[in-house]
């Protein structure tokens, strides 16, 4: 797959079967995402981040990027969505993994933010488009401030 630079770049490049249930993907997370958060392109997928406008300090790692929320992508092996709540919420991390067998027979395939979906069939939508209203901006710049490496004081006191 050639590196595409924009959405609709992104949307085109993907085989036809995919493309159709990626766009599903993004509609879904468009529609239910709370307000606040806004898509842009990042990371070589499509990002729906908190904007600088509303938090200029942007992700720690590279200060220059709006702040990553949710990011949805195509890989090899299947679509995959990349939540950074269920990475820094133990409780909303729990709630979907007990609602995941009540929406799917296939066993859930996750790494620390991200859930992959082999086959397009087994995506249970009505489960991501509610994981996907369980956070506001507000909520998630408190939960990723809190989470933050705390290296900057270490340094200052000498360990």
């Amino acid at each position: 797959m050639h590196m595409a630079n924009t959405i609709e770049t992104y949307i085109q490049s993907l085989p036809d079967d995919r493309r159709e249930s990626f766009s599903k993907l993004r509609t879904i997370v468009k529609k239910n995402l709370p307000k606040g958060f806004e898509e842009t392109f990042q990371y070589n997928m499509i990002g729906y981040v908190v904007p600088k406008k509303t938090y200029p300090a942007g992700y720690h790692v590279t200060p220059e990027l709006a702040l990553p929320f949710i990011h949805i992508a195509s890989q090899k092996n299947g679509l995959a969505l990349y939540h950074m709540g269920i990475y820094a919420d133990p409780k909303l991390l729990q709630w979907f993994q007990t609602e995941y067998p009540k929406h799917c027979k296939t066993k859930l395939d996750m790494g620390k933010s991200c859930i992959r979906f082999k086959k397009t069939e087994d995506i249970p939508w009505k489960l991501i488009g509610e994981l996907v209203t369980k956070m506001s901006p507000k909520e998630w710049i408190a939960l990723y401030e809190k989470n933050l490496p705390k290296s900057k004081e270490k340094s200052k006191k000498g360990k």
